[in-house]
């Protein structure tokens, strides 16, 4: 029951995908909600009519349970939870991290998982949390790499097994884990242990580690980040290529009468409205869900609704090449989760080489536009335009006598000739009032060009207004109003 991916659209790093276990396919991005047995507060019987195609549950919890060990052991995982997607067991690890032991060993867990026909299997890796220090992060990735290896030596590579990515904040370890298992065949890859930073907010962190995984596992892995449940930060975990999600965030926040939002959550005792088109909210008025004795289900109900809504449009942005513009969007929702996306633009070069050519459109958004991957792309390519021996570049727009070439400038791309002025990302883009950070941008640009045409004079109109960023930018250039 070999585990396959397949990447159909992308969108910088992001994906929609392909997920093959088996028989069984599901699209990607996904979310596999958590499934306690014993806290069924939406079962999986009614996530399948709310379109959910894969649920993650806990082997450990079903193996000392007195109640359903003997019975999932007979009957089966699917039969015992009532759902026939995908259904993935974590090893033990989550109880490992929370209470330091447990009962099993790695073989017992995953031939258990095995014998209750889960679909995909975890080791019991060993989840080192962000405080750990680097001797207990370099002893404790040894062992889970040691236990990797015993599980693909012992069930074979077709296996469904997944091959969890540790290292806590030492980003050499992650990137050491992540080539480790690409190197061992692995194609399914959590990155564990991050819910500290999450639970944090520490999603400057958070975007560190999984560049730092990303840099080492093949694209043929599906990737999932354990724990990631806040609809908020979906967009930004996409977009660093990650492919699946779980939590019991939906469950938990509505246990703490949270009501979840794609821009953050709410205490329900806040609400006036309920800023929600689910069958809860359109059924309910806020002052009926604070007093409802089923308020815990309903919001429940609610907070995986929004969850999954938020996961379909992250797909759309991909199919349409919008992505960038959602991040954007959802990021300023909070101060470090906009941390965390100016982090993840830092890796410019990373997602440019991973970015569709051509899109839709290009919204710029503010500063962070400025380091989209679009524009790096852009920006590469003007080496490639064909130039004389006297060039203009026309901030106005305004075509000079006695210059082999005028190009137009377009910030925050940079020089363009007329030629492309209909394609993307010219075209396309769409730029409010100029300010000082996208003019600068697109002098960088224009100083691509001419260190890729030393034969070539240039000189460049402008108005006042931007002569000192031309200067600071372009010395030694010719400058007129």
């Amino acid at each position: 029951m070999a585990i396959r991916f397949e990447s159909l659209d992308s969108d910088g790093m992001g994906r929609c995908g392909k997920l093959s276990v088996g028989t069984k396919i599901m699209k990607t991005p996904a979310l596999l909600p958590v499934i306690n047995p014993h806290l069924q507060i939406v079962t999986p019987a009614e996530m399948k009519k709310m379109g959910v195609e894969a649920i993650i549950t806990n082997a450990y919890i079903f193996n000392q349970s007195v109640q359903y060990r003997n019975q999932v052991l007979a009957e089966g995982l699917h039969t015992v939870l009532d759902f026939d997607g995908v259904i993935m067991t974590d090893s033990g690890s989550f109880q490992l991290s929370v209470y330091g032991e447990v009962s099993v060993s790695n073989l017992e867990t995953l031939s258990f998982q095995r014998d209750i026909q889960s679909d995909i299997w975890v080791p019991l890796d060993i989840p080192t949390p962000p405080s750990a220090d680097r001797a207990a992060a370099e002893r404790d990735l040894a062992i889970t790499m040691e236990r990797l290896r015993e599980a693909k030596e012992t069930f074979g590579i077709d296996a469904p097994i997944a091959a969890p990515v540790q290292g806590s904040l030492y980003y050499d370890l992650r990137e050491r884990a992540g080539r480790e298992a690409g190197g061992l065949g692995f194609p399914f890859c959590p990155i564990g242990a991050v819910v500290p930073l999450m639970e944090g907010y520490r999603y400057r962190e958070l975007v560190q580690v999984v560049m730092a995984v990303q840099k080492a596992l093949p694209r043929s892995a599906c990737v999932h980040l354990f724990g990631a449940g806040h609809p908020a930060m979906f967009a930004l975990a996409t977009a660093m290529g990650c492919d699946l999600f779980d939590s019991a965030a939906y469950a938990l926040f509505a246990k703490e009468a949270r009501y979840l939002t794609p821009h953050g959550s709410y205490k329900v005792d806040e609400l006036v409205e309920l800023p929600c088109a689910c069958d809860v909210c359109r059924t309910h008025t806020s002052a009926e869900l604070r007093t409802s004795k089923d308020r815990e289900r309903l919001l429940a109900l609610h907070n995986l609704y929004v969850t999954l809504a938020e996961i379909a449009r992250i797909r759309q942005a991909i199919i349409d090449g919008t992505l960038w513009e959602l991040v954007d969007e959802r990021c300023r929702s909070h101060p470090q989760l906009l941390s965390g996306y100016r982090e993840l633009l830092n890796y410019g070069e990373t997602l440019e080489a991973h970015d569709r050519v051509s899109k839709r459109r290009f919204f710029f958004q503010g500063n962070e536009s400025c380091q989209r991957p679009e524009v790096i792309r852009y920006q590469r390519q003007t080496p490639r335009f064909r130039l004389g021996s006297k060039v203009h570049i026309a901030f106005d727009g305004r075509i000079r006598d006695g210059f082999t070439d005028t190009l137009l400038f377009k910030p925050p791309f940079g020089p363009y000739p007329r030629e492309i002025k209909e394609t993307f990302p010219i075209g396309q883009s769409e730029i409010p009032d100029w300010d000082e950070a996208m003019v600068r941008q697109g002098c960088r640009g224009i100083r691509n060009l001419i260190a890729s045409h030393p034969k070539s004079r240039f000189v460049i109109s402008c108005s006042a207004r931007w002569l000192p960023v031309v200067q600071s930018e372009l010395s030694g250039v010719e400058v007129c109003e």
